[in-house]
């Protein structure tokens, strides 16, 4: 007798538990979208390499594709639909919202999913591989937008709005630690506004008349 290939499981997503039979090979993100109806968690490339379809599992970020749903029973499963409080945006959301961290919008929940996790990990003192000084002792490195471009390396944004994204980290970061009375990051300076290829501007300004796919004098495209 051949052995059974789907189980019924219990999956606790944003602090809900959601019974569903699942087939031993699904993966975590075809679970979130195709039983729950949870179609924030984005699919991507489907391998793992684009971040889209990033969800947090215990506060830890995760590539929902590569999860096997089995596997998730008994954690705690975060995804774009759980991260605000209410009505209350998250402090990351808000910060995308505000400086347009974002165009098509097709990778930001992943994105945002992402940031969350970033800066916990630095608030936990968790080095990258930028990091100049990881020893144990060593205090926290700051959350500079070098450190924040390498630790959010894994979520690609194929509309190229990596400036703002940078930006919108950084300001998140800043009103998490201001909130716990902590020293606030130096990466904020310019945080109300946004890089583009025809400059600077003030967040929810018009986009400028800049070269397309050219930022700082750079060719992103």
């Amino acid at each position: 007798m051949a052995p059974p290939t789907s189980s019924v499981i219990t999956l606790n997503v944003n602090g809900e538990k959601r019974t569903l039979p699942v087939d031993h090979r699904a993966t975590l993100l075809d679970a979130l979208r195709e039983q729950l109806d949870l179609t924030g968690t984005k699919k991507g490339c489907d391998h793992g390499q684009c971040g889209a379809c990033t969800v947090l599992l215990d506060g830890r970020r995760a590539v929902s594709c590569l999860q096997l749903a089995v596997a998730s029973e008994g954690r705690e499963i975060t995804t774009i639909e759980g991260v605000a409080d209410g009505e209350r945006l998250h402090p990351v959301q808000q910060a995308f919202l505000d400086l347009d961290g974002y165009q098509c919008g097709y990778c930001t929940p992943g994105q945002i999913c992402s940031a969350i996790a970033v800066i916990e990990e630095h608030a936990a003192g968790w080095p990258s591989a930028v990091t100049a000084d990881i020893r144990p002792e060593a205090k926290a490195p700051a959350l500079t937008a070098e450190e924040i471009r390498e630790r959010m390396s894994g979520n690609l944004c194929r509309c190229g709005a990596y400036v703002a994204i940078v930006q919108a980290v950084a300001r998140a970061a800043e009103a998490d630690t201001g909130e716990k009375g902590e020293p606030r990051t130096a990466e904020t300076e310019m945080a109300g506004t946004v890089e583009t290829g025809g400059g600077r501007r003030p967040a929810g300004a018009p986009y400028g008349n800049g070269p397309a796919g050219v930022v700082d004098g750079e060719r992103t495209a």
